[in-house]
């Protein structure tokens, strides 16, 4: 399975060369506990109460396995069409501050997930080489300076996050635009909130991304010498690291220069990135089996279990909205009502005959809000029928739905409350006839102006048909009656 590579190229680099890219996505999973004991895995605790001799890696101390966890990381690998592995935890040694074992539980040789792939939205398919379990670091928190550690008055450590389960998500190099890159974190953060396991909240850290930057000239396969930009915590600034690292290789490649490999971190204030460390290997790390965590082995019967139980996935729930709308609805548009969750609200609406397309136009423009469940598809279909019917104009339509979210109100009852009802067509004419007469000099602009002067002024006639009728005429009529008395 071959990823299928984007014909466009983001502006930003010359075309000249090729930007590639490959992630390492890291994900807290959804548990109560840390992976290997009890502490309490919780966001936003004061700094290093939630610890123990297991996490803060005092003598004596042992692991044992959260079973959770390593269940949320099958039903992840499940769902990105992983082959599930026996899980084998490995010691990875290294020295800093945040990791207070001075080595942290990972996978190595044998991870649990390994394969598998990410169809995006356009229908490119990025290849994954594993997702692997391991523990989260603690956290340093330099003080003074640009807030890293060179330059840092003083630097605090919490180890209220070490220990925490994580699983690693790696892709292959098959990223080649900015587009592509925040198109896959995109996907990916839909399937993990979708499977439940994770909260996949960017901004508290439980998702971070490091990216894998290097260039290549155009239309050549080689994969040049890469750097990796560590911790990025938003997707526009993943998008804006990436295009500023390759642009960086390539002014560097073009003056007969190469980039060193090393880990860089991305500074939003400057909009750059700055040079970390040079870029450990993997001997560097000293993998060995953790000689007190025995291999994790799942029977067939397991992983058709977690087969059974997997949700609907973005993918196939983007098909499900656009087939059951006929068509009548982009890739993009079904892309937003996934993300936003609305697919259901507008699959079920449509059911209950309403139009397709009011329906989407109502989902999409006035319950982007996030208390808009109040709203069933039921009573939403009778807004959109309301509306197609002619029985309430759009602008009424509007605040019903707004009346919707903020009281829960029954549609029939706003009507009655604030008396939505349409004017006749007759009535609409009449007062359509009374407006032209009363604005003769906007009427002859609106009839022989140009575009800009017959926009305005239907904009300006309309407004006032809808003033006297209190908002109560259908905006698409008026419309319609101007343009017919004008043709006489």
């Amino acid at each position: 399975m071959k990823a299928a590579r984007s014909v466009l190229r983001e502006p930003a680099l010359s075309s000249d060369w090729e930007m590639v890219v490959g992630l390492e996505v890291h994900v807290e999973l959804n548990t109560k506990s840390k992976l290997f004991c009890g502490c309490a895995n919780r966001f936003g605790d004061e700094p290093n109460t939630n610890v123990c001799p297991v996490c803060l890696g005092l003598p004596g101390s042992l692991p044992v396995v959260n079973l959770r966890a390593v269940r949320l990381a099958i039903r992840l690998g499940r769902a990105l069409g992983c082959k599930i592995n026996p899980a084998v935890f490995a010691r990875k040694n290294y020295f800093y501050p945040d990791m207070p074992k001075n080595y942290q539980i990972s996978q190595y040789r044998q991870a649990i997930n390994t394969g598998g792939a990410v169809k995006l939205p356009d229908g490119s398919v990025v290849e994954l080489e594993r997702a692997h379990i391991e523990e989260d670091t603690g956290k340093t928190i330099h003080i003074g300076g640009s807030g890293r550690i060179k330059g840092a008055a003083y630097s605090l450590v919490d180890h209220n996050r070490a220990g925490v389960p994580l699983i690693e998500i790696v892709t292959l190099p098959q990223l080649y635009t900015a587009s592509q890159v925040r198109a896959f974190v995109r996907e990916l953060r839909a399937i993990l909130l979708a499977t439940g396991v994770s909260d996949a909240r960017m901004q508290e850290g439980s998702m971070r991304v490091d990216a894998n930057v290097s260039v290549r000239p155009a239309d050549n396969s080689e994969l040049r010498t890469r750097c990796e930009i560590k911790n990025i915590s938003s997707v526009r600034s993943l998008s804006r690291a990436v295009v500023y690292e390759a642009n960086r290789h390539i002014d560097l490649w073009s003056t007969g220069g190469s980039p060193d490999q090393e880990t860089r971190h991305w500074d939003e204030e400057r909009g750059c990135t700055i040079s970390g460390r040079s870029k450990e290997h993997t001997e560097d790390y000293r993998y060995f089996p953790d000689p007190d965590l025995a291999p994790f082995i799942f029977s067939k019967d397991d992983i058709a279990a977690v087969d059974a139980a997997l949700p609907l996935l973005p993918t196939a729930r983007r098909e499900k909205i656009i087939a059951a709308c006929g068509g009548m609805i982009t890739l993009e548009t079904a892309a937003l009502l996934v993300e936003r969750d609305q697919d259901e609200l507008v699959i079920n609406a449509v059911s209950a005959g309403a139009d397709v397309k009011r329906v989407i136009t109502r989902v999409v423009n006035d319950l982007a809000l996030d208390d808009w469940a109040v709203v069933t598809p039921e009573r939403l279909a009778e807004v959109v029928v309301m509306e197609t019917s002619g029985r309430i104009s759009a602008t009424q339509a509007k605040k019903i739905l707004v009346e919707m979210v903020e009281h829960g109100t029954d549609p029939e009852a706003v009507v009655a409350a604030r008396g939505f009802e349409n004017v006749s067509r007759g009535e609409i004419v009449s007062i359509v006839e009374d407006i032209i007469e009363k604005h003769q000099d906007e009427w002859q602009l609106y009839c022989r102006g140009d575009a800009t002067d017959r926009k305005k002024m239907s904009s300006f006639l309309t407004g006032q048909v809808m003033r006297a009728t209190k908002g109560r005429a259908d905006g698409a009529t008026v419309s319609r009656l101007l343009h017919q008395h004008a043709q006489n």
